[in-house]
């Protein structure tokens, strides 16, 4: 198996595979943990075919550049339902993160603990984003008046967290500073999971052509993955050192490992399957995104929405599924 970068970046070689087709997966966002499980499934040869692997921040297109190129793409639940409502030609199959990566953060010495502590509060965001729409949805699910909360647009760094400017900032665990930084601060963490919140994280698609072409090259590509996320929540000893390299510049193995441990209970959450997720989530997301005026539900969640793929690859692998499948994370 060959994982393939664009012609600007180094190619990253892994065992070569006995199939010769071709497969696009782009990445919505930069090379980095929340890629981990697509990273290790290339680098240990366990996709069954080639995969050409490109990280493509910031692309206003992505789900449509998915349809245009008959490819694989992961994004947030949000980007992806919004595009298909749009007419975008495309169906999830499985989840990268089961629950949004999205949290309120504030300062531990805050007194700021729960919701309803945010109350007569200014808290930072980014308009219509992820975590706009969930921090909303987790308010009004609460009967907390949002009108007594003071958002403030464009303030939603942990740099104006720490200097005052707000009381609270939503953001993606991620974008947290680890404790190596020197911007690091100890802070509370209000999950909306802890609050009923509960929608698909990132997600897994392929435009539909795919889908009805080549199933199998589908079904073969999440199998692959499954094995990748396994891999990366075995052993972090053996693990980041190879994702830490994966990309096309190394990344920062504390850093990494941080990350990775931050959004475990996401990809492989007590009692639950890597990859799965349920209607109720998906309702959730639909629900919350027609309350935020986001859009319009212009095509039902059963005709963008598959659930047959992890159905067929749990059946056929069973271990898969099965307690510490995936090991003791270290």
């Amino acid at each position: 198996m060959l994982l393939l970068c664009r012609p600007d970046e180094a190619a990253i070689r892994a065992p070569t595979a006995a199939k010769s087709i071709t497969l696009k997966l782009l990445l919505d966002g930069p090379y980095s943990a929340r890629f981990a499980g697509e990273l290790a499934a290339s680098t240990q040869g366990y996709f069954s075919s080639r995969i050409e692997v490109s990280a493509q921040p910031e692309d206003p297109d992505f789900v449509q550049n998915i349809a245009r190129q008959h490819a694989i793409g992961v994004t947030s639940g949000q980007n992806f339902l919004l595009a298909s409502w749009r007419g975008v030609p495309v169906t999830a199959f499985a989840a990268s993160f089961l629950d949004t990566s999205v949290a309120i953060f504030t300062l531990e010495n805050s007194g700021l603990r729960k919701p309803t502590d945010l109350v007569g509060k200014r808290v930072g965001y980014r308009r219509a984003s992820e975590g706009d729409v969930v921090f909303d949805a987790m308010m009004a699910q609460l009967g907390l008046p949002r009108s007594q909360i003071a958002k403030i647009p464009d303030r939603d760094s942990f740099v104006a967290l720490r200097d005052g400017e707000v009381d609270a900032i939503i953001a993606a665990i991620d974008e947290q500073p680890d404790p190596s930084s020197s911007t690091f601060v100890k802070l509370n963490v209000i999950k909306p999971q802890d609050y009923g919140i509960h929608v698909p994280g990132q997600v897994y698609f392929a435009s539909n052509d795919l889908i009805h072409d080549k199933p199998s090259l589908v079904a073969d590509f999440l199998q692959g993955l499954i094995r990748g996320w396994q891999f990366t929540y075995a052993d972090y000893a053996r693990s980041v050192p190879v994702l830490a390299g994966a990309g096309p510049a190394w990344l920062n193995s504390e850093r990494l490992k941080f990350d990775l441990q931050q959004q475990r209970p996401l990809v492989v959450p007590i009692g639950g399957r890597i990859g799965d997720y349920d209607e109720s989530r998906w309702r959730t997301l639909r629900d919350i995104l027609l309350f935020a005026k986001l859009g319009e539900e212009g095509v039902p969640l059963g005709q963008v929405v598959n659930y047959q793929f992890l159905r067929d690859v749990y059946r056929r692998s069973p271990p898969f599924a099965a307690p510490g499948a995936w090991g003791e994370h270290k």
